[in-house]
């Protein structure tokens, strides 16, 4: 496979030291309006294609990160389970306001189906993992597949779909305008509830503050758009975050839960975690979260699909995998 596949890009400025891959792709434009729009291949170092995808998004307060920064490397575990990793870069707020960093994700999605055969990717097994502000996205990917609001087909290939078969949602906040009660809620010292500030991210991000734009902040929510179709969630969340408080994330989970049942969405919240840390990149942990996938990934397009349901239902519950039976954190399981 390695004969086949494009060569290798320059190192930029941002990357990490990526020596031990062996194969890897850096910089491919997914769409032609920015040069934001680009995006990181790995592949596994052993295997025959096509392999199932973590699309991995970055966080960075919606104007900063990189898909080549640190913020990826939980997500290059997925290489030694024999997933291909694809990294993006999105417009960043001091470039587009929103929908804009949305419709790249949406954009990206539908690149790598177009693309699938020539990267030997599997374009029916994409799960998307992002974190903060990446998890916000990868989160309203998840709910709002083919919503014409958050979709700009003129990025490309207008013909496919953007539906992700699996969410992994690391501490992304979802109703902005909820945040600063959550986080005095919490316990949070006052100066971090600045989220209605005028020269907040969030409002850098959709144009104003955002006390005084309620139907954009809405427009933003993952939770606006649910429907029956959204895909598996994950949602980890540090219950000692005072940057995107917890309530965020049990927020979304009941949301889905209601919509598309207790056995396609696991909360779990990270006892003592802060916005990130160690807490979530432990091996246990990430084997947790690729755990998660396995069955999304690797299983529910090989049965017939009047089965999918009950495989998938069956596959959460399995002996080592379910959160009432090995629950290495402090967890919110839903509808208990």
């Amino acid at each position: 496979m390695a004969d086949n596949l494009p060569h290798v890009s320059p190192v930029s400025a941002f990357r990490i030291n990526t020596d031990h891959i062996q194969r890897k792709q850096f910089d491919i434009p997914y769409a032609a309006l920015s040069p934001a729009q680009q995006l990181d291949i790995y592949w596994p170092d052993a295997g025959v294609g096509p392999f199932p995808v973590i699309l991995a998004v970055h966080g960075g307060a919606y104007l900063g990160g990189d898909k080549a920064d640190t913020q990826v490397v939980p997500m290059l575990a997925g290489l030694k389970r024999g997933y291909a990793v694809v990294s993006i870069n999105y417009r960043l707020s001091g470039e587009a306001l929103f929908p804009a960093p949305i419709q790249d994700v949406k954009a990206a999605i539908r690149w790598i189906r177009a693309n699938a055969a020539q990267y030997q990717l599997n374009p029916a097994k994409i799960g998307a993992w992002g974190d903060s502000a990446g998890g916000h996205f990868v989160a309203l990917a998840g709910t709002s597949a083919g919503v014409p609001e958050l979709t700009d087909l003129t990025l490309g290939n207008a013909g496919l779909s953007d539906q992700i078969q699996a969410v992994v949602d690391w501490f992304g906040p979802t109703n902005f305008l909820t945040m600063d009660e959550q986080l005095a809620a919490s316990g949070a010292p006052p100066e971090f509830l600045s989220h209605n500030n005028p020269d907040a991210p969030e409002a850098l991000l959709l144009g104003a503050q955002i006390t005084r734009i309620p139907d954009r902040v809405q427009a933003s929510n993952p939770g606006t758009y649910i429907t029956p179709a959204a895909p598996p969630f994950l949602i980890q969340h540090g219950t000692h975050d005072w940057i995107v408080p917890a309530g965020q994330s049990i927020t979304l989970a009941a949301k889905l839960e209601a919509v598309v049942g207790r056995e396609r969405v696991i909360l779990e919240l990270l006892d003592g975690a802060g916005h990130g840390g160690p807490e979530f990149e432990t091996p246990e942990n990430l084997n947790r979260v690729l755990d998660f996938f396995r069955p999304t990934l690797e299983i529910i397009f090989r049965v017939p699909s009047k089965l999918v349901a009950n495989r998938f239902i069956c596959s959460f519950h399995r002996p080592g995998f379910s959160v009432q039976t090995r629950s290495i954190v402090s967890v919110h399981t839903l509808g208990e």
